[in-house]
Protein backbone atom coordinates (compact mmCIF):
# COMPACT_ATOMS: atom_id res chain seq x y z
CA UNK A 1 0.00 0.00 0.00
CA UNK A 2 1.33 3.41 -1.01
CA UNK A 3 1.48 5.98 1.77
CA UNK A 4 2.05 9.61 0.89
CA UNK A 5 4.69 11.18 3.09
CA UNK A 6 4.55 14.75 4.28
CA UNK A 7 7.17 16.85 2.45
CA UNK A 8 10.21 17.51 4.58
CA UNK A 9 11.05 21.13 5.26
CA UNK A 10 14.43 21.79 3.65
CA UNK A 11 15.42 24.15 6.47
CA UNK A 12 14.71 21.44 9.04
CA UNK A 13 16.86 19.08 7.02
CA UNK A 14 19.62 21.68 6.94
CA UNK A 15 19.49 22.12 10.70
CA UNK A 16 20.21 18.44 11.14
CA UNK A 17 22.87 18.11 8.43
CA UNK A 18 24.88 21.26 7.84
CA UNK A 19 27.94 21.78 9.98
CA UNK A 20 30.27 24.48 8.62
CA UNK A 21 29.98 28.01 7.33
CA UNK A 22 30.86 26.65 3.89
CA UNK A 23 27.87 24.29 4.14
CA UNK A 24 25.56 27.15 5.07
CA UNK A 25 26.89 29.40 2.33
CA UNK A 26 26.24 26.76 -0.31
CA UNK A 27 22.78 26.10 1.12
CA UNK A 28 21.87 29.79 1.19
CA UNK A 29 23.00 30.43 -2.38
CA UNK A 30 20.98 27.44 -3.58
CA UNK A 31 17.86 28.63 -1.76
CA UNK A 32 18.24 32.20 -3.03
CA UNK A 33 18.64 31.06 -6.62
CA UNK A 34 15.82 28.55 -6.31
CA UNK A 35 13.50 31.26 -4.96
CA UNK A 36 14.44 33.72 -7.70
CA UNK A 37 15.16 36.51 -5.24
CA UNK A 38 15.82 40.06 -6.42
CA UNK A 39 19.11 41.65 -5.40
CA UNK A 40 19.26 45.42 -5.49
CA UNK A 41 19.47 46.64 -1.91
CA UNK A 42 23.17 46.33 -1.22
CA UNK A 43 24.41 43.33 -3.21
CA UNK A 44 23.69 42.21 -6.75
CA UNK A 45 24.00 38.42 -6.55
CA UNK A 46 23.06 35.46 -4.38
CA UNK A 47 26.59 34.60 -3.22
CA UNK A 48 27.47 38.06 -1.92
CA UNK A 49 24.15 38.48 -0.16
CA UNK A 50 24.38 35.04 1.44
CA UNK A 51 27.92 35.72 2.62
CA UNK A 52 26.87 39.08 4.09
CA UNK A 53 23.92 37.66 6.01
CA UNK A 54 25.92 34.74 7.38
CA UNK A 55 28.88 36.87 8.46
CA UNK A 56 26.50 39.34 10.09
CA UNK A 57 24.64 36.58 11.94
CA UNK A 58 27.93 35.17 13.25
CA UNK A 59 29.34 38.58 14.28
CA UNK A 60 32.29 38.08 11.96
CA UNK A 61 34.08 40.80 9.93
CA UNK A 62 31.92 41.54 6.91
CA UNK A 63 34.92 41.70 4.59
CA UNK A 64 36.56 38.44 5.71
CA UNK A 65 35.03 35.12 4.67
CA UNK A 66 37.76 32.71 3.62
CA UNK A 67 39.40 31.97 7.04
CA UNK A 68 36.07 30.94 8.54
CA UNK A 69 34.58 28.81 5.77
CA UNK A 70 35.46 25.47 7.34
CA UNK A 71 34.66 26.46 10.91
CA UNK A 72 32.08 24.16 12.52
CA UNK A 73 29.19 26.14 13.96
CA UNK A 74 27.49 25.67 17.27
CA UNK A 75 23.89 24.44 16.91
CA UNK A 76 22.56 27.82 18.08
CA UNK A 77 24.77 29.67 15.59
CA UNK A 78 23.64 27.41 12.77
CA UNK A 79 19.96 27.82 13.63
CA UNK A 80 20.26 31.61 13.85
CA UNK A 81 21.84 31.65 10.40
CA UNK A 82 19.14 29.41 8.97
CA UNK A 83 16.40 31.57 10.48
CA UNK A 84 17.83 34.63 8.75
CA UNK A 85 18.16 32.83 5.41
CA UNK A 86 14.59 31.50 5.74
CA UNK A 87 13.19 35.00 6.27
CA UNK A 88 15.06 36.31 3.23
CA UNK A 89 13.64 33.49 1.11
CA UNK A 90 10.09 33.21 2.41
CA UNK A 91 9.32 36.87 3.20
CA UNK A 92 11.57 38.41 0.52
CA UNK A 93 12.68 41.07 2.95
CA UNK A 94 15.70 43.06 1.71
CA UNK A 95 18.85 42.07 3.56
CA UNK A 96 19.29 45.60 4.93
CA UNK A 97 16.01 45.33 6.84
CA UNK A 98 17.01 41.95 8.25
CA UNK A 99 20.24 43.37 9.65
CA UNK A 100 19.08 47.00 10.17
CA UNK A 101 22.26 48.06 8.40
CA UNK A 102 23.05 49.66 5.05
CA UNK A 103 26.31 50.91 3.62
CA UNK A 104 27.19 53.82 1.35
CA UNK A 105 30.89 54.05 0.66
CA UNK A 106 32.66 54.11 4.00
CA UNK A 107 29.51 54.99 5.93
CA UNK A 108 27.07 52.60 7.53
CA UNK A 109 23.55 53.54 8.58
CA UNK A 110 20.72 52.19 10.65
CA UNK A 111 17.69 51.38 8.46
CA UNK A 112 14.32 49.72 8.87
CA UNK A 113 11.11 49.55 6.88
CA UNK A 114 10.26 53.18 7.68
CA UNK A 115 12.78 54.30 5.04
CA UNK A 116 13.99 53.10 1.67
CA UNK A 117 17.31 51.27 1.65
CA UNK A 118 20.04 53.83 0.76
CA UNK A 119 21.23 53.34 -2.81
CA UNK A 120 21.45 56.85 -4.23
CA UNK A 121 24.27 57.78 -6.58
CA UNK A 122 24.32 61.31 -5.13
CA UNK A 123 26.78 60.37 -2.39
CA UNK A 124 29.42 59.61 -5.05
CA UNK A 125 29.24 63.20 -6.25
CA UNK A 126 29.81 65.05 -3.00
CA UNK A 127 33.16 66.68 -2.33
CA UNK A 128 35.81 66.58 -5.07
CA UNK A 129 33.32 65.67 -7.82
CA UNK A 130 31.63 69.05 -7.36
CA UNK A 131 34.89 71.02 -7.43
CA UNK A 132 34.11 72.60 -10.84
CA UNK A 133 31.07 74.24 -9.23
CA UNK A 134 32.10 74.43 -5.56
CA UNK A 135 35.80 75.25 -5.58
CA UNK A 136 36.41 74.82 -1.85
CA UNK A 137 34.37 72.81 0.70
CA UNK A 138 34.54 75.81 3.04
CA UNK A 139 32.30 77.73 0.64
CA UNK A 140 29.31 75.59 1.64
CA UNK A 141 27.90 77.25 4.74
CA UNK A 142 24.32 76.04 4.42
CA UNK A 143 23.07 72.89 2.70
CA UNK A 144 19.69 71.22 2.23
CA UNK A 145 18.88 67.53 1.82
CA UNK A 146 15.36 67.17 0.42
CA UNK A 147 13.64 63.81 0.99
CA UNK A 148 16.32 62.83 3.47
CA UNK A 149 14.85 59.44 4.39
CA UNK A 150 17.41 57.73 6.63
CA UNK A 151 19.52 60.89 6.70
CA UNK A 152 22.36 59.17 4.88
CA UNK A 153 23.05 62.00 2.43
CA UNK A 154 22.80 64.67 5.14
CA UNK A 155 25.43 62.82 7.19
CA UNK A 156 27.73 62.60 4.17
CA UNK A 157 27.21 66.26 3.31
CA UNK A 158 28.36 67.06 6.84
CA UNK A 159 31.49 64.97 6.25
CA UNK A 160 32.43 66.57 2.92
CA UNK A 161 31.55 70.13 3.92
CA UNK A 162 32.73 70.52 7.52
CA UNK A 163 31.62 74.18 7.82
CA UNK A 164 28.06 73.52 6.65
CA UNK A 165 24.87 73.65 8.65
CA UNK A 166 22.41 71.22 7.09
CA UNK A 167 18.64 71.13 6.95
CA UNK A 168 17.32 67.62 6.25
CA UNK A 169 13.69 67.51 5.15
CA UNK A 170 11.18 64.70 4.82
CA UNK A 171 7.39 64.46 4.60
CA UNK A 172 7.48 61.27 6.69
CA UNK A 173 7.76 61.54 10.46
CA UNK A 174 8.66 57.85 10.52
CA UNK A 175 11.60 58.51 8.22
CA UNK A 176 12.78 61.41 10.37
CA UNK A 177 12.83 59.12 13.41
CA UNK A 178 15.25 56.85 11.56
CA UNK A 179 17.28 59.84 10.38
CA UNK A 180 17.56 60.99 13.99
CA UNK A 181 19.20 57.69 14.91
CA UNK A 182 21.86 58.15 12.23
CA UNK A 183 22.43 61.81 13.04
CA UNK A 184 23.01 60.87 16.67
CA UNK A 185 25.23 57.91 15.75
CA UNK A 186 27.55 60.29 13.89
CA UNK A 187 27.38 62.97 16.57
CA UNK A 188 25.90 65.57 14.21
CA UNK A 189 22.97 66.82 16.27
CA UNK A 190 24.44 70.36 16.31
CA UNK A 191 24.90 70.49 12.53
CA UNK A 192 21.92 68.63 11.04
CA UNK A 193 18.45 70.04 11.58
CA UNK A 194 15.67 67.54 10.83
CA UNK A 195 12.53 69.20 9.46
CA UNK A 196 9.10 67.67 8.90
CA UNK A 197 7.66 69.23 5.76
CA UNK A 198 6.86 68.56 2.09
CA UNK A 199 9.87 69.55 -0.01
CA UNK A 200 10.34 73.36 0.27
CA UNK A 201 7.06 74.06 2.06
CA UNK A 202 7.64 76.46 4.94
CA UNK A 203 11.41 76.71 4.40
CA UNK A 204 12.84 80.22 4.58
CA UNK A 205 16.60 79.58 4.45
CA UNK A 206 18.76 79.86 1.38
CA UNK A 207 21.53 77.39 0.62
CA UNK A 208 24.84 76.99 -1.14
CA UNK A 209 24.02 73.35 -1.95
CA UNK A 210 20.72 71.52 -2.32
CA UNK A 211 20.72 67.76 -2.92
CA UNK A 212 17.79 65.45 -3.36
CA UNK A 213 17.07 61.82 -4.04
CA UNK A 214 13.30 62.25 -4.39
CA UNK A 215 10.70 59.64 -5.36
CA UNK A 216 11.09 59.10 -9.10
CA UNK A 217 9.60 55.74 -10.12
CA UNK A 218 6.91 56.11 -12.79
CA UNK A 219 3.51 54.51 -12.32
CA UNK A 220 4.09 51.69 -14.82
CA UNK A 221 7.36 50.71 -13.16
CA UNK A 222 5.81 50.84 -9.68
CA UNK A 223 3.36 48.16 -10.79
CA UNK A 224 6.23 45.95 -11.93
CA UNK A 225 8.56 46.32 -8.94
CA UNK A 226 9.95 43.07 -7.48
CA UNK A 227 8.41 41.91 -4.22
CA UNK A 228 11.41 43.11 -2.23
CA UNK A 229 10.49 46.72 -2.99
CA UNK A 230 7.03 46.26 -1.49
CA UNK A 231 8.67 46.33 1.95
CA UNK A 232 9.80 49.91 1.31
CA UNK A 233 7.58 52.97 1.94
CA UNK A 234 5.38 53.45 -1.12
CA UNK A 235 5.53 57.25 -0.96
CA UNK A 236 9.33 57.12 -1.18
CA UNK A 237 9.25 55.34 -4.55
CA UNK A 238 6.47 56.46 -6.89
CA UNK A 239 6.06 60.03 -8.14
CA UNK A 240 3.17 60.25 -10.55
CA UNK A 241 2.57 58.85 -14.02
CA UNK A 242 6.01 59.75 -15.38
CA UNK A 243 7.94 59.68 -12.11
CA UNK A 244 8.68 63.41 -12.22
CA UNK A 245 6.05 64.94 -9.91
CA UNK A 246 8.52 65.62 -7.08
CA UNK A 247 11.27 66.73 -9.47
CA UNK A 248 8.93 69.29 -11.04
CA UNK A 249 8.30 70.84 -7.64
CA UNK A 250 12.02 70.93 -6.92
CA UNK A 251 12.77 72.68 -10.22
CA UNK A 252 9.92 75.14 -9.64
CA UNK A 253 11.11 76.30 -6.22
CA UNK A 254 14.84 75.59 -5.99
CA UNK A 255 16.16 78.87 -7.37
CA UNK A 256 14.63 81.02 -4.65
CA UNK A 257 16.24 78.80 -2.02
CA UNK A 258 19.71 78.90 -3.58
CA UNK A 259 22.35 81.51 -2.89
CA UNK A 260 24.21 83.09 -5.85
CA UNK A 261 26.33 80.38 -7.48
CA UNK A 262 24.41 77.82 -5.42
CA UNK A 263 24.20 74.26 -6.76
CA UNK A 264 21.23 71.91 -7.12
CA UNK A 265 21.95 68.16 -7.37
CA UNK A 266 19.04 65.76 -8.04
CA UNK A 267 18.76 62.06 -8.81
CA UNK A 268 15.97 61.09 -11.24
CA UNK A 269 16.45 57.39 -11.97
CA UNK A 270 15.78 56.42 -15.59
CA UNK A 271 13.84 59.58 -16.39
CA UNK A 272 16.49 61.61 -18.22
CA UNK A 273 14.74 61.52 -21.59
CA UNK A 274 11.38 62.51 -20.11
CA UNK A 275 12.93 65.29 -18.04
CA UNK A 276 14.84 66.82 -20.94
CA UNK A 277 11.72 66.72 -23.08
CA UNK A 278 9.73 68.48 -20.36
CA UNK A 279 12.37 71.19 -19.77
CA UNK A 280 14.15 71.80 -23.10
CA UNK A 281 15.21 75.26 -21.94
CA UNK A 282 17.22 74.02 -18.95
CA UNK A 283 20.92 73.20 -19.55
CA UNK A 284 21.07 70.07 -17.40
CA UNK A 285 24.58 68.90 -16.52
CA UNK A 286 24.57 65.11 -16.23
CA UNK A 287 27.25 63.81 -13.89
CA UNK A 288 29.11 60.52 -14.15
CA UNK A 289 28.28 57.94 -11.50
CA UNK A 290 29.01 54.25 -11.06
CA UNK A 291 25.68 53.60 -12.80
CA UNK A 292 26.33 55.87 -15.77
CA UNK A 293 25.79 59.51 -16.68
CA UNK A 294 22.01 59.60 -16.93
CA UNK A 295 20.88 59.45 -13.32
CA UNK A 296 21.92 62.66 -11.54
CA UNK A 297 21.71 66.21 -12.88
CA UNK A 298 23.24 69.46 -11.71
CA UNK A 299 21.96 72.99 -12.19
CA UNK A 300 23.19 76.24 -10.70
CA UNK A 301 20.89 78.97 -9.43
CA UNK A 302 21.83 81.07 -12.43
CA UNK A 303 20.96 78.28 -14.87
CA UNK A 304 17.59 77.79 -13.19
CA UNK A 305 16.88 81.52 -13.58
CA UNK A 306 18.10 81.61 -17.19
CA UNK A 307 20.92 84.01 -16.30
CA UNK A 308 23.73 81.81 -17.58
Amino acid sequence: MFTEREPTDVFEQASGCLKTLRDLLRFAVSRFNEAGLFFGHGSDNAHDEAAYLLLYSLSLPLDTLEPYLDAVLLPEERDNCLALIRRRVEERIPAAYLTNQAWQGDFDFYVDERVIVPRSFVYELLGDALAPWIEHPELVHNALDLCTGSGCLAVQIAHHYPDAQIDAVDISLDALEVAAVNVEDYGLEERINLIHTDLFEGLENTYDLIVSNPPYVDAESVEELPEEYLHEPEQALGSGADGLDATRQILLHAAKHLNPKGVLLVEIGHNREALEAAYPELPFVWLDTSGGDGFVFLLTREQLLGEE
